[in-house]
């Protein structure tokens, strides 16, 4: 079995990873990485009451709340339009994919209530027979049609199916699904759903307000969702169950999923979210395994052909953990998704750079030595593995100034010191003593010429 990525941060799979332009090498045609080299194609982002006021200066820009956060997050940039992550169990059939309409048809035809249809997202604020999920009110849930009391509902970690559809202020359908199966607490859908789904039993239908802070943020989602959008969501429980043990999953299926995890850790990752990116990329790893019993019921070279594509993948999803673990500077962490990737790729160029700077950066001259001229041997080419080879020649020569293992990490308090070091204090005390005796030779010097002149 393939190891685990040990990490504390617990739509279709694709061959594009995270392009990040300072620490991921990227490889891509017609264009040079970070390395310099030419890209190629398939190598490797307050509690109280709430007045309506709160409410809009939450979800748009022109509030006085949210002007302060858009200025103090407006370097962010837009990403394209994520699809929300659909997993489809293994028994069922590709008439499923019939059930996911995107026309403008209602899923809840009965149910076109005049909530949904014309009253503002303002009025539905102050209505009275809405409740809310959040101690800061600004998710709001109104029950369409219960259910039983004897009706199960979801607890974290279970995995539950909804069909639900989504709209802004002016009735643009944004989301729809028949069949929207999600794992309550892994991300996967926005956290309005997560705290609307944990509120309802098995079969209720209820209408769901949420503010743009609790669904696509102040990035929105382009094309569809601008930037600070409130959004109407219409949904009902379908099914609640336990989650699968991805091991008694199909090794194809795992492989499938895997990539869902991944996909919404590039996601995060290209949204500047690298805590939620690194979180994805680790539950992937976890789905992304291989077992003994992979082999049986089928064929022996395919299973072969499906083992070395999970590692591929695993290759790809440990890369992009350790450029994410370097964004939030967690060089240990990186330094370990780096080492497991040369455990699988032990020519994977862009894990031995990584791994090379960074034992660079911690001190550990020769070990980031041996990395990077393995690194330099199977790119020659490459400028980064040169510039970083000088850059550590400097520092073992003692010519290197610049940036110390101290400083990069975090560690050099010189500048905050309230007192200076002892060495200091003896510098300048012994600088005090040989001026004043420097004088008061001046003196006696002075005092006996006179004496003798007189």
């Amino acid at each position: 079995m393939e190891s685990h990525c040990r990490c504390e941060d617990h739509k279709d799979p694709a061959e594009r990873e995270v392009r990040d332009n300072t620490s991921e090498l990227r490889f891509e045609e017609g264009r040079e990485d970070q390395l310099g080299r030419p890209k190629r194609d398939g190598d490797e982002s307050p509690a109280g009451d709430i007045t309506l006021e709160n409410f809009k200066s939450t979800a748009c820009p022109e509030g006085g709340g949210a002007e302060t956060r858009w200025q103090r997050r407006g370097q962010l940039k837009k990403t394209n339009s994520w699809k929300m992550v659909r997993f489809q169990e293994p028994s069922l059939e590709k008439d499923v994919l019939a059930e996911r309409d995107s026309s403008a048809e209602s899923l809840f035809p009965e149910y076109v209530v005049e909530e949904w249809t014309t009253i503002s997202f303002e009025q539905l604020l102050l209505k009275e027979d809405w409740q809310h999920l959040t101690d800061d009110r600004l998710v709001r849930k109104k029950v369409l049609e219960p259910t039983g009391p004897s009706a199960p509902w979801p607890i974290w970690g279970q995995q539950v199916t909804v069909k639900m559809q989504a709209v802004l202020e002016d009735r643009t359908v944004v989301e729809k699904d028949a069949k929207l199966s999600f794992i309550i607490g892994e991300g996967d859908v926005s956290q309005a759903l997560e705290e609307c789904v944990l509120s309802m039993r098995k079969g209720e239908i209820a209408l769901l307000l949420a503010d743009s802070q609790y669904t696509y943020g102040l990035l929105g989602r382009e094309p569809d969702i601008p930037a600070w959008a409130a959004m109407l969501y219409q949904l009902q429980l379908l099914d609640v169950r336990d989650k699968a043990d991805p091991l008694n999953l199909p090794l194809s299926d795992r492989i499938r999923l895997g990539n869902h995890k991944r996909e919404r850790g590039n996601f995060h990752f290209q949204r500047d979210e690298y805590g939620k990116a690194a979180r994805a990329y680790c539950m992937a790893l976890d789905v992304l395994t291989t077992c003994g019993q992979d082999a049986i019921g089928g064929a022996k070279e395919e299973a072969k052909e499906e083992a070395q594509e999970v590692r591929d993948y695993r290759v790809k999803c440990l890369n992009n953990l350790a450029t994410a673990k370097l964004k939030l500077e967690k060089y240990n962490e990186a330094l370990h998704a780096s080492c497991d990737v040369l455990a699988l790729d032990p020519n994977n160029v862009k894990a031995l750079y990584r791994a090379g700077k960074i034992l660079s950066d911690l001190g550990d001259y020769a070990e980031a030595m041996e990395l990077l001229k393995r690194a330099l041997k199977l790119e020659p080419a490459t400028k980064a593995i040169h510039a970083e080879l000088s850059k550590l020649v400097r520092r073992q020569s003692g010519g290197d100034r610049e940036a110390k293992p101290a400083a990069v990490l975090g560690y050099n308090r010189a500048p905050f010191l309230l007192f200076p070091s002892k060495q200091t204090t003896l510098n300048i005390s012994w600088k005090f003593i040989l001026a004043a005796l420097a004088v008061a030779l001046g003196s006696l010097v002075t005092s006996v010429i006179l004496t003798v002149r007189n």
